[in-house]
């Protein structure tokens, strides 16, 4: 009943990003963006945590489950508005795999633990929450920081260096030593201005 569980509600979340209309090409391939992302956070969390349990693994690929549906141009731009876009995502995110991994035939307890590091409940006392936050950290360096990069051509280094130590700070000791430990491949081009920003912050 639970590899059952488990793969039908894999394959909802995958169906729900796969409805994402942005795309992006990977080796290759065109994905919908939301879809490739979650993969990337399954693979991720295989590597990082291959112990994870099936709860942690369901809420590593819903991550950001149908994340477009909630726009930033939602909200005020500007840092009270962004701070209630990231709320509304979180709430919606937890909401959505909750109704999700209920048609899988979850019970509630692995239904509320999974929404609630989805919905990143209680950061600093959660060890879910922790975890997704480590997955997040690790794929953001590797496959999101050198785009992210080059739409914003007019940052200087010491505001590369501060976003750098906003992901870092979210991240744990053990995730911290595992990027260290080169397994993970950050962008050739920023490489100077991460192990800066990264000896700046220890």
């Amino acid at each position: 009943m639970t590899k059952q569980c488990f793969d039908k509600a894999k394959a909802l979340i995958d169906a729900a990003n796969s409805e994402d209309p942005n795309r992006e090409i990977s080796e290759g391939k065109d994905w919908p963006k939301e879809l490739l992302y979650s993969h990337r956070m399954s693979d991720m969390l295989e590597r990082y945590a291959p112990e994870a349990d099936d709860a942690m693994k369901l809420a590593a690929r819903a991550q950001h489950i149908q994340r477009w549906k909630s726009p930033r141009s939602d909200y005020p731009m500007n840092r009270k508005g962004y701070h209630q876009w990231r709320a509304g995502l979180n709430k919606f995110h937890a909401e959505t795999i909750a109704d999700i991994l209920a048609k899988a035939g979850y019970e509630d307890q692995l239904i509320d633990r999974v929404s609630r590091a989805v919905g990143k409940k209680s950061l600093k006392t959660n060890p879910d929450s922790q975890l997704l936050e480590d997955i997040a950290g690790l794929v953001f360096f590797e496959y999101y920081l050198l785009d992210f990069a080059d739409k914003h051509p007019e940052y200087d280094e010491r505001k590369w260096i501060d976003i750098i130590h906003k992901i870092w700070r979210k991240m744990s000791g053990r995730a911290h030593r595992y990027a260290l430990a080169g397994h993970i491949k950050f962008p050739d081009s920023l490489a100077p201005t991460i192990q800066k920003a990264i000896a700046e912050y220890h």
